[in-house]
């Protein structure tokens, strides 16, 4: 059957049946291939599943789909981020889960919808701007800030003084995520703060390459320390 025929229902099976695969990137290759418009609307909904693994594959799958579609057809794309957007506002009457990482994944594929957008998943960080204040939220803005930073950094370098606070959070995902953001972007101003970190034996899960993976807090911000290092010394500061 034609996928853009399938039914809803069947259509959703199948992609939850490539979520939950291991090998991970030969779904994400058949997920390309599905009409990408059609298959938005189940990822969207994957994005609330109560299994982590499944809501991160939807986040690393919208990604994909989205950076495809806006080398295809720029608006089909703007219309999946603007639907991001609009679920972190207030008088959308829903919470946004997944939102913020799913809006960094798709930058990190696509330069054009990295142009476009990154001011406005910058602006959730800023006390003057859309800043989000639930933390749970906040942990996924963290990790898409991350996920753009590896990809374009200079784009995430106007968040970089406000990620700072985050290194001194109650909340070791907020921790480690900053750390890892503060080395990405070179941060200099973030090492009195990642110093304070070396003796956080805290263990979290992050995600990466597709899968999770554990790390304490005292290694990210041990390796965030080195990275800013490096780049000083060598001029290679992005911000």
């Amino acid at each position: 059957m034609d996928p853009s025929d399938m039914p809803f229902r069947q259509l959703k099976k199948d992609v939850f049946n490539l979520l939950i695969r291991d090998d991970f990137s030969n779904s994400l290759a058949q997920l390309s291939r599905l009409p990408g418009r059609q298959v938005v609307n189940p990822l969207f909904s994957f994005l609330y599943h109560t299994d982590e693994i499944v809501r991160w594959h939807a986040v690393s799958a919208m990604g994909v789909v989205t950076a495809g579609l806006a080398d295809k057809n720029m608006e089909s794309a703007r219309v999946i981020m603007r639907r991001l957007i609009w679920s972190l506002n207030d008088e959308s009457g829903g919470i946004g889960w997944g939102s913020p990482e799913t809006m960094g994944d798709i930058m990190a594929r696509s330069d054009l919808m990295a142009r476009e957008f990154s001011k406005i998943l910058v602006s959730y960080v800023l006390p003057h701007g859309n800043f989000l204040e639930h933390g749970v939220l906040q942990r996924g803005l963290l990790w898409g800030l991350l996920r753009l930073s590896e990809a374009n950094p200079v784009l995430t370098c106007g968040a970089a003084s406000f990620v700072l606070p985050f290194l001194s959070s109650s909340d070791p995902f907020h921790r480690g995520l900053a750390a890892c953001f503060a080395g990405t972007v070179g941060d200099t101003d973030a090492i009195p703060y990642l110093e304070k970190l070396i003796l956080d034996d805290t263990l979290i899960s992050l995600y990466t390459d597709f899968r999770m993976t554990s790390h304490k807090v005292t290694s990210l911000a041990t390796s965030a320390i080195a990275a800013i290092k490096r780049k000083s010394s060598f001029s290679d500061s992005p911000c």
